[in-house]
């Protein structure tokens, strides 16, 4: 096994690109990250593609823009987990010596749909019932609110904090402050999450290059190590869930703990999956920020923005950023990668040396969640 290393990162800003297709959002950003890793087009041993509605041979029509062929490109669909599930697939072939040089893209569209909620696998029990998935986190939010004595304000902070973060963001599809009454009086999505605790719909796509230790060495440029690369499927159960325990997330973060030698207390900065204010505040709890029972007064005392022990969404997260969900896996290691060669501008953290980067996928019925990758990063010299 060989260590694996991040040598460049590019993303589209992210918002509604109505007129690009799949292959026109994901080219400029993927041209971006190997002009900037300074690899030629026949350098590349692979191309890996996250995706989850951009149909079939996604991967192979971005390739194709890039004058890319005859090397393998495998599509990965994993809901929301998609493109960091590309980055875990290319991080395995690297560290098994199969490649040495290799492109991640992650990318969707979801003004295809035209609005509304993200569709769902109709085959699904829960699904049939009617579950949106903000429905889902409406309920875990009212869960939150009864076992922690916490308000509606208080999850308000979440989306606050997100869109302070994402004003210093040139990439995110919100950037503009906003306070808590604004957040609690815009409308109504799923009692008691309200618009702007919701992440937005949008288009996007992100771009990494992962070299080998080899090159790495050869390339005498700035880069993160990829300390740890974890992939989890959820575990079927039946019956009571307990909502404010996500198992994936949990267990994922702590084998990603053990891989890199490191614990939660190490981390600079992190991306979590915040596609609604009320799960900030689970994952908190579920990656170990704070203990559990604490992410309420771990949010209140201002340890999770700048100044903090641990800034979480630097970015503004996916509730600012945005979530075209097959990319955002990848567009986290974006901002971890600027996060950790010193070159996020505005909403640099101070000496970040070491960042995690977590991201659910998909509800199934019986699954509290139907995939989870979880990435930890090391600043490399």
């Amino acid at each position: 096994m060989v260590d694996a290393f991040v040598v460049s990162a590019a993303m589209l800003p992210m918002g509604k690109h109505r007129s690009s297709g799949y292959a026109g959002l994901a080219a400029p950003p993927a041209r971006q990250a190997l002009l900037d890793a300074g690899v030629e087009r026949g350098d590349i041993d692979a191309v890996f593609c996250g995706h989850s509605f951009g149909g079939m041979l996604t991967g192979q029509r971005i390739a194709k823009e890039l004058g890319l062929g005859g090397i393998p490109i495998v599509n990965t669909d994993n809901a929301c987990s998609g493109g960091a599930t590309a980055l875990h697939l290319a991080q395995k072939s690297v560290a098994a010596g199969e490649h040495d040089i290799v492109l991640v893209v992650g990318v969707d569209k979801l003004t295809q749909f035209g609005g509304g909620t993200l569709p769902l696998v109709a085959e699904d029990p829960e699904v049939r019932q009617g579950m949106v998935m903000p429905a889902l986190y409406a309920m875990r939010a009212r869960r939150y609110l009864y076992e922690r004595k916490a308000e509606p304000a208080d999850l308000a902070l979440v989306s606050v904090k997100a869109r302070r973060h994402g004003a210093m963001n040139p990439f995110a599809q919100y950037q503009k402050e906003v306070d808590v009454d604004q957040v609690l009086s815009s409308r109504v999505i799923a009692d008691p999450l309200t618009l702007l605790q919701c992440c937005p719909t949008g288009d996007g796509a992100a771009a990494v290059v992962v070299v080998s230790e080899k090159v790495f060495a050869a390339m005498g440029r700035p880069g993160m190590r990829i300390g740890a690369s974890v992939l989890h499927s959820g575990t079927a159960t039946s019956g009571t869930r307990n909502m404010l325990r996500p198992e994936i997330s949990y267990h994922s973060a702590r084998e990603a703990y053990a891989q890199a030698g490191i614990t939660a207390a190490d981390l600079d900065t992190v991306e979590l999956h915040d596609a609604f204010s009320i799960a900030e505040l689970v994952y908190y709890e579920a990656l170990g920020l704070c203990e559990e029972g604490g992410s309420l007064e771990f949010l209140r005392s201002g340890e999770t923005t700048f100044g903090g022990s641990v800034v979480v969404n630097p970015s503004g997260g996916l509730l600012s950023k945005g979530h075209p969900v097959g990319a955002s896996g990848v567009a986290q290691v974006v901002e971890m990668f600027w996060q950790l060669t010193g070159v996020a501008g505005d909403r640099q953290v101070p000496d970040a040396k070491i960042a995690l980067t977590h991201v659910t996928g998909g509800g199934i019925s019986g699954f509290d969640h139907g995939a989870c990758a979880v990435h930890i990063f090391e600043r490399a010299d």
